[in-house]
């Protein structure tokens, strides 16, 4: 049984203009947004995704920075997202939305070139499955089908296997490696990946795992 607190949330949510829950069946056939999102937001701008966004600490903090461009949290979880929208709401930001739904179906939502980035922050690393690893070639490919030419995606990770073997698909893919860090904060690097903690990385920092970003382009 669901909890009453949850199912007020779940109820709230449904309200949201600015969060998407297809079905099943609406996310796979004919799903009225893809190659539409700019009518979603109101405008062309730039959109960027944020795959497992948990709460949205990174899509809220991107969008306020950034107020001219968009910014889509995914995540399956409902509770995650009521948070991610309702923060959104309290703090006025309007250039940010939100899209529950399971990430082996985003091909299914956007239309070719419709996004302008990815921000992967914290995956599940996936040890028995590679290939559900949301950096493996299967994944890559279908961002494929929607991500614009040059467009970056980036990996946040405490997780060292993960991150060596997203290496070695960007090497073996002949993709295009940016940069790539395998201590974050002992770097020199002082941009948008700085600039917020998501929930898991305060608790992986804490526990003293050092965090390890990279980011690359799709050949």
């Amino acid at each position: 049984m669901v909890p009453k607190k949850k199912q007020e949330r779940f109820a709230e949510t449904a309200t949201f203009p600015h969060v998407v829950q297809p079905s099943f069946d609406e996310i796979h056939h004919n799903f009225p947004l893809k190659g539409k999102w700019a009518g979603f937001f109101g405008n062309t701008h730039p959109i960027t995704l944020e795959l497992g966004c948990g709460k949205g600490e990174y899509t809220l903090a991107l969008a306020k920075r950034y107020p001219h461009n968009n910014y889509l949290g995914v995540d399956i979880k409902g509770a995650r997202i009521w948070r991610g929208a309702k923060t959104a709401i309290e703090d006025g930001i309007r250039n940010v939305g939100f899209l529950r739904t399971r990430i082996d179906f985003i091909e299914h939502a956007f239309g070719e070139n419709e996004v302008d980035s990815i921000w992967i922050t914290f995956p599940d690393p996936q040890p028995v499955k590679p290939r559900k690893r949301l950096t493996s070639p299967l994944f890559l490919s279908r961002y494929a089908g929607f991500l614009q030419p040059g467009g970056i995606i980036h990996l946040k990770t405490d997780n060292t296997e993960l991150f060596e073997y997203t290496l070695e698909v960007i090497n073996e893919g002949n993709h295009h490696l940016l940069m790539h860090t395998f201590d974050l904060y002992n770097s020199n690097l002082d941009d948008d990946v700085m600039l917020t903690l998501t929930h898991y990385e305060k608790l992986f920092l804490a526990e003293g795992k050092p965090i390890k970003y990279l980011r690359f382009q799709l050949k």
